[in-house]
């Protein structure tokens, strides 16, 4: 028994006739009747009695009526497995650093979604260390964040930079300064992210380099916070330009000086699934087409 099989007796039912139903699934008529008395056969009973005019017996009302919802289904079915593999339906585990995952891709996955209607997304929000363990593991398919270390079986291919500024009170003795550069930063409180943030790992390579190897600083676990600390005069932050749309009130934004602590941010998944397939193929070309839009100085 197959799903043509199953049309064909429906076809036969509805129509009330073989020729009518080998005309409708363009078949020929003796292709019907041996489908037919093939699917009787298989199933050990009669369905339909011939004569003038065809009548079901008793188990070919209860086959009709209920391969109707099974032809349904296996339609359905059909459908979704060809959107999978067309990429037009499936389930993709994306994983997002911040401040992306808070201030740029909400709107992407919106516009996304609305040409993807049947592919579901769900996020997973945490650094770049944490998510290349878990695209490691095999609980992620793919993540937008800073460049993993170097070795790593991942495949990471940037998209654009993420450009640092100065975020401080307006009081604050820097703000006289139009232009911050590291070495201002000595002798002023720095709120800095957690130790494991690759911002943090290059903010602190870049002060390094500049001599400020001590410095006064209040470590807050998230980047997307930082600005609330500044807000209540705790101290000054180097911050994503992207996440002062609304810069807090009492603040004032500097440019520091020179590109070193701007972060290269991009597309990461397993090396050994690269190119991306599927669904996820779909949503990797939507976000490099995004976010390419926002790139300024690839590496």
């Amino acid at each position: 028994m197959d799903l043509k099989t199953l049309k064909t007796f429906q076809m036969i039912v509805n129509f009330g006739s073989f020729i009518r139903a080998a005309e409708e699934m363009n078949y020929a008529q003796s292709t019907v009747t041996m489908q037919i008395q093939k699917l009787e056969s298989d199933l050990g009973v009669q369905l339909i009695e011939r004569g003038k005019k065809i009548r079901l017996t008793e188990a070919g009302r209860l086959f009709y009526e209920q391969s109707l919802q099974i032809v349904k289904n296996m339609e359905q079915l059909l459908t979704n497995l060809s959107n999978i593999r067309l990429g037009e339906a499936g389930n993709i585990r994306l994983g997002v650093t911040e401040p992306t995952a808070s201030y740029r891709l909400p709107d992407i996955l919106k516009r996304f979604l609305s040409h993807y209607p049947k592919i579901r997304i769900s996020v997973d929000i945490a650094n770049t260390p944490t998510l290349s363990e878990r695209l490691l593991k095999g609980d992620l398919d793919m993540a937008l964040c800073s460049a993993p270390d170097l070795g790593s079986d991942l495949y990471f291919e940037p998209l654009f930079k993420e450009e640092f500024v100065v975020l401080m009170p307006e009081n604050h003795p820097l703000a006289q300064k139009e232009v911050i550069a590291p070495d201002d930063i000595r002798g002023h409180r720095l709120l800095i992210t957690s130790a494991t943030c690759p911002y943090r790992r290059k903010l602190e390579m870049v002060l390094q380099e500049s001599g400020n190897i001590s410095l006064d600083t209040m470590e807050i676990g998230s980047m997307t916070a930082l600005k609330y600390y500044v807000e209540s005069g705790l101290g000054i932050a180097l911050v994503p330009n992207t996440v002062l749309k609304t810069v807090p009130i009492g603040t004032t934004v500097r440019t520091i000086n020179g590109s070193l602590i701007d972060m290269t941010f991009g597309i990461l998944c397993k090396t050994s699934e690269y190119p991306l397939k599927l669904a996820s193929s779909k949503l990797y070309r939507f976000l490099k087409q995004e976010l390419y839009k926002r790139s300024v100085d690839i590496l």
